[in-house]
């Protein structure tokens, strides 16, 4: 979420007890600003073990959360977005067995989103390697930008073995659609579509926590 390196650590953690999961952070952005983000956090490649780690009380010496807990996080998350100005239309779901947990929401402009997270955070629902201030747009200068956010670096050296191990296969996507078209963007690891109105990137967790891949990009438009 990108640096979403331990997007909802506290949201989620059963899903970040494996280190086979995908997080997939999504805007679609209308002309006039407004527009849609979703964000989903899929895990279904290890549903097995997942399973089997549901029915314990601890692993790596770590509680493990029940379904409950997580569907209250999950539900805590959403009142937030609610109750942030102009963020409407939040909705969520849960699917335990595939272990694919999903929320979306509509906005005025993008930098409500940054406002959620920043609420979430301050909440403790999110924890503090999760970015917050993400997106920000120039209508005047027809920019639109993927901010540069800290590195957390020294947070991953100071964890043990088994933590490090949950981002070993860890994957993470960005697509951003627009219904301007692209001129141009800084980032080469971004891929324009054929139609130049969306841009995606794809990357391991572990090169954004270890900044061999840059997530930060500033969009152009005609």
């Amino acid at each position: 979420m990108k640096n979403f390196f331990r997007l909802f650590l506290l949201c989620i953690p059963l899903l970040l007890l494996t280190s086979c999961f995908d997080i997939l952070d999504k805007v679609n952005i209308k002309a006039d600003g407004t527009g849609e983000y979703t964000i989903i956090l899929n895990a279904s490649k290890s549903k097995t073990r997942l399973a089997s780690i549901s029915k314990m009380e601890t692993i790596n010496g770590k509680k493990v959360p029940k379904k409950a807990e997580i569907e209250n996080k999950i539900n805590e998350a959403a009142k937030v977005f609610k109750a942030t100005p102009g963020i409407t239309n939040v909705k969520t779901s849960v699917d335990f067995e595939n272990y694919i947990i999903k929320l979306s929401c509509n906005f005025k402009k993008i930098e409500n989103i940054n406002a959620g997270l920043e609420k979430l955070k301050a909440q403790k629902i999110l924890g503090k390697m999760v970015p917050t201030q993400v997106y920000s747009q120039n209508s005047e200068k027809k920019t639109f930008i993927r901010n540069k956010v800290n590195t957390f670096r020294e947070d991953y050296d100071k964890m043990g073995k088994a933590d490090k191990e949950v981002f070993n296969d860890a994957k993470y996507t960005s697509i951003m659609q627009f219904e301007n078209i692209v001129k141009s963007q800084t980032n080469s690891n971004y891929v324009l579509s054929p139609n130049k109105k969306a841009l995606k990137l794809e990357a391991d967790i572990l090169d954004l926590i270890l900044q061999k891949k840059q997530i930060q990009n500033t969009i152009l438009f005609q």
